[in-house]
């Protein structure tokens, strides 16, 4: 059964940078990273695609997340993450990674529980 793990802080400042990772569990090879997704779900929102890495590290952003963010894998770690420059407080929301066949939120077979993210100072 394949299991993700969103970790990384809960509150960041205004114009940081924001790190997340997740742990991808039973899961091995290179097929582990097939599809991995960033999403996030503003308050009051509704799910919204960031971007994706794929199992040849190839990575796809959304045109609205291009400019700020990069998506990156580190397979010995069973990991990747996502970095998020210059964040702001339209920022807050919950971070979802998933796993999946595509490059879509309908793709994705199986997601983290989510983690919130706060930007405020």
């Amino acid at each position: 059964q394949v299991q993700l793990q969103e970790s990384g802080p809960g509150l960041v400042k205004p114009s940081q940078t924001l790190f997340l990772a997740c742990t991808v569990s039973g899961a091995s090879g290179p097929t582990a990273f097939y599809y991995c997704a960033w999403i996030r779900q503003p308050p009051g929102k509704g799910l919204e695609w960031m971007g994706v890495i794929s199992y040849t590290g190839s990575t796809y952003y959304s045109p609205s997340h291009k400019s700020r963010i990069s998506i990156f894998k580190d397979t010995s770690k069973n990991q990747f993450t996502l970095q998020q420059r210059s964040v702001t407080p339209e920022d807050t929301a919950v971070y979802y990674c998933a796993r999946g066949g595509g490059l879509s939120v309908a793709t994705m077979d199986y997601w983290g529980q989510g983690t919130q993210v706060t930007v405020s100072s």
